[in-house]
C-alpha cells in the first residue's frame, strides 16, 4: 500500500496556521507580556527554530497574528445570521465578547506601546470598524437614508464594545442580557418594524 505524504508546502502552511491560532490564544489568555514566542511555539507543538523560520520576531509572529484575528473576526461577522433584530443584537454582541474580540483588545494595548504593531492593528481596526457597521446596517435591514440612522447603528456597536470591555475582567452575562434585549427593544424602535425572518 502506497504513503500519503503531505506536501511539503502543505505542512508549512498548517504550521504556519497553528502558530497563528496559537499566538491569538495566547495574547487572550495571558496578554501582550505573557505571549513570547517560545510560548507560542509550545502552545503551537513546534520547535521555537520552526516558529522562527515563519516568523523571524515577535513582532513579526504578532503582526501576522494582527491580521490573522481581523479576518476571523471578519469571517465571523459576515457569517452572522439576519433573522430578527433580538437575534441579530445578541450575535453582534456575542461577537464583541468573545475571544476573538479579548485577543484584539490586547493586540490595542501591545498596539499603544509597540510602534512596530500601531500602524497595521490601526489600518486593520479601522477596516473592520467600516466592514462591522455595514454588516450590522445590512442584518438590522437599517435604512441609512433616513436622518440619524447611521447614528443609532454606530452607537450601538459602541455600546457592544463596552460590553466586551466589562467581561474583560468579570464574567458579565447576566447584566448584558438584561442590556441586550433592551437595546434590540430601542433598535425596533428607532429603526423601524423587526427584520423580517429569511427563509
Amino acid at each position: 500500500m502506497a504513503v500519503v505524504t503531505t506536501p511539503k508546502q502543505d505542512r508549512s502552511r498548517v504550521t504556519r496556521q497553528r502558530l497563528l491560532e496559537a499566538a491569538v490564544a495566547c495574547l487572550a489568555e495571558r496578554g501582550w507580556a505573557g505571549s513570547t514566542v517560545s510560548v507560542v511555539a509550545e502552545r503551537a507543538g513546534v520547535s521555537r527554530g520552526a516558529a522562527q523560520h515563519h516568523f523571524p520576531t515577535r513582532e513579526d509572529l504578532f503582526t501576522a497574528a494582527v491580521e490573522y484575528v481581523a479576518e476571523e473576526r471578519s469571517r465571523a461577522l459576515r457569517a452572522l445570521p439576519g433573522h430578527h433584530t433580538a437575534a441579530v443584537v445578541g450575535a453582534l454582541v456575542d461577537l464583541y465578547t468573545g475571544p476573538l474580540f479579548r485577543a484584539a483588545l490586547h493586540l490595542w494595548v501591545a498596539a499603544s506601546n509597540e510602534e512596530q504593531l500601531r500602524a497595521r492593528v490601526t489600518e486593520l481596526e479601522a477596516r473592520f470598524g467600516r466592514e462591522s457597521h455595514r454588516i450590522a446596517v445590512e442584518l438590522l435591514h437599517a435604512d441609512e437614508t433616513r436622518p440619524g440612522v447611521r447614528e443609532i447603528v454606530q452607537g450601538f456597536l459602541d455600546m457592544a464594545r463596552g460590553l466586551g470591555l466589562a467581561n474583560l475582567l468579570t464574567d458579565d452575562t447576566a447584566r448584558r442580557d438584561r442590556v441586550v434585549a433592551q437595546w434590540a427593544h430601542l433598535l425596533e424602535a428607532a429603526l423601524g418594524a423587526p427584520a423580517p425572518e429569511r427563509g
